[in-house]
């Protein structure tokens, strides 16, 4: 019988190979080197110690493997690990029952922990520091409040926006660190991997073109991989795939050879066209091209700034030099020609 991993990847369905694409093992898991290094050191020490790893804080932009990590982290310490969201903690008997539910070096993973309630958050600095949590049972003259003692166990948060996490819940963390952008030559790596596990064929040029255009992100990469798959089977099956094809399928989705997407061309158009290159509001940008703001600030902004298309500035966002140069647009002295 074939292995799980060589099956023909077009009979496994996209939810399935979401799970098979992620290494489960700090030996797998491609870039992040400083990163990888502190914590496989801490894991290390704390099992040598037969102690539980401290809290970690996880923080960066989407996609570049915070909640892999955590399971990686799960699987080297041999513990549980128990998965939530930051919003999705509404009140604190919600974080009660997550928390008594855990056993001695269990993890929980809060993702998005910065969207977590204040009010919830504060019932996690004494489980974070001492592993106790006082619930207030009833209200009024009848109001009480009631001790758990929790085992000992390990938060690792991850976060998109480290700066809205408040300096109390911050310092509780004892690991704390932050995820960059790839590189080609380890985008190309996990394109590479996850193409054998899909068996895609896929040749040297095929990779160079798909990591290129994967904003420096292995979520998107996995994605556009997995585009360029369904591209290969319907309009060159049986061939290798190669740089011609996957472009040819990744200018279908609409995305440059700079991995810029329509959005991103979208925002940067308006800003150019309309606005005079700036500066402009980031609300006056997100409702000229029918986004939300915080999704061009979270989603879409980081990438821009980082290869130095746009940037922020006191008055607003501003398109840069590079910017007109990579759309081909003159600009004089009183703006664009």
């Amino acid at each position: 019988m074939a292995d799980k991993k060589t099956t023909d990847a077009f009979n496994i369905p996209d939810k399935e190979l979401d799970i098979s694409l992620r290494p489960d093992k700090f030996a797998d898991f491609v870039g992040q080197e400083k990163v990888l290094d502190r914590l496989q050191l801490a894991v290390d020490a704390a099992r040598m110690r037969g102690d539980v790893l401290d809290h970690v804080l996880l923080s960066g932009p989407p996609g570049l493997g915070k909640t892999t990590l955590s399971y990686i982290i799960g699987d080297a310490m041999g513990a549980n690990v128990k998965a939530t969201s930051g919003p999705v903690i509404d009140k604190p008997g919600d974080l009660a029952g997550l928390l008594t539910g855990l056993e001695r070096g269990d993890i929980l993973f809060i993702d998005e922990i910065h969207r977590m309630q204040k009010t919830v958050e504060e019932y996690l600095y004494s489980a974070m520091e001492d592993f106790v949590i006082d619930i207030m049972i009833d209200q009024g003259a009848n109001a009480r409040s009631v001790r758990l003692e929790l085992p000992h166990f390990t938060l690792v948060g991850a976060t998109t926006r480290s700066g809205l996490i408040s300096a109390p819940l911050r310092s509780r963390f004892g690991l704390s660190n932050r995820l960059n952008y790839y590189g080609s030559k380890e985008l190309k790596s996990i394109v590479s991997r996850s193409s054998r596990i899909l068996n895609i064929d896929l040749d040297d040029s095929g990779l160079t073109e798909i990591a290129g255009r994967s904003r420096g992100t292995p979520r998107i990469a996995n994605n556009l991989l997995k585009r360029v798959r369904d591209y290969a089977q319907v309009r060159t099956p049986g061939e290798i795939v190669n740089a011609d094809i996957a472009d040819k399928a990744l200018t279908m989705l609409d995305i440059d050879k700079h991995g810029l997407d329509e959005m991103d061309k979208r925002i940067l158009e308006t800003i150019m066209h309309k606005f005079s290159g700036g500066p402009v509001g980031l609300n006056t940008v997100a409702v000229s091209v029918g986004e939300e703001a915080d999704t061009i600030e979270e989603v879409y902004e980081p990438y821009l700034i980082q290869e130095g298309y746009i940037n922020r500035t006191a008055k607003g966002r501003v398109v840069t030099k590079l910017c007109y140069d990579r759309f081909g647009i003159a600009v004089n002295s009183d703006g664009v020609d």
